[in-house]
């Protein structure tokens, strides 16, 4: 992924925003650190599209249709509250 520093990717936009329709994603820096990755509404989209909710997840477990069997020892403790 390419990297550009905030300074040149302002002085640059027009540029910039080319380079990420027709090359992907590009890294932005700030004071040498990268800060944030820019991308395509297209790529964007896409990606929230790959994440799965936690029920999905746990549907598509292989354990999901496993009969757990669960002893308790029968002693519990006592609290205020």
């Amino acid at each position: 992924m390419e990297s550009w520093s905030l300074q040149d990717a302002k002085a640059k936009f027009s540029e910039f925003v080319r380079l990420v329709k027709s090359k992907g994603p590009h890294v932005v820096t700030v004071r040498g650190k990268p800060e944030v990755v820019v991308m395509t509404i297209k790529d964007y989209e896409a990606l929230q599209q790959q994440r799965p909710s936690l029920l999905m997840l746990m549907k598509s477990s292989p354990l999901a249709n496993m009969d757990l069997e669960v002893e308790r020892s029968g002693t519990s403790r006592e609290f205020d509250l």
